[in-house]
């Protein structure tokens, strides 16, 4: 019997700080690349703004509202309210950020593997590019 590859890679979640005129065109066309190359998909997106010391107001993006045929959500409302809660405490009132949940799609067909295996990814750590890129300038 032959065992079905799972129906999603790992996510991840990301928030991205957001200038005052939002999300822009340019950042949004770097994801749709990613996305046609088969890297990512994305599955919910959302912005997030702290309005007050205990307010939050969040809204779901939608594909049309951002005018990029690869944004079709694939999993809309996937990013939960403890998610947003937990991510939204780090932002000061009046600042705004985008969350977006990324499928690793690049990981789908290696995590099937190592469940085939009786293995699982249990640890993974994001270095930021800035701090890799720092690292590496100081060590040439």
């Amino acid at each position: 019997m032959t065992e079905a590859a799972p129906l999603l890679g790992p996510v991840e979640l990301m928030m991205v700080s957001l200038p005052e005129t939002g999300l822009s065109p340019r950042v949004l066309e770097a994801l749709a690349a990613q996305t046609r190359a088969g890297t990512v998909r994305v599955l919910d997106l959302v912005v997030v703004s702290r309005v007050g010391e205990d307010e939050v107001q969040v809204s779901e993006v939608a594909a049309d509202e951002v005018g990029i045929e690869v944004f079709d959500l694939a999993v809309p409302g996937l990013t939960g309210d403890e998610d947003i809660a937990l991510l939204a405490e780090s932002l000061e009132v009046g600042e705004t950020a985008a969350v977006v949940a990324l499928e690793l799609v690049w990981a789908r067909d290696l995590g099937a593997a190592l469940a085939a295996e009786g293995s699982e990814v249990i640890a993974a750590e994001r270095i930021p590019s800035a701090v890799v890129n720092e690292i590496a300038a100081y060590d040439h």
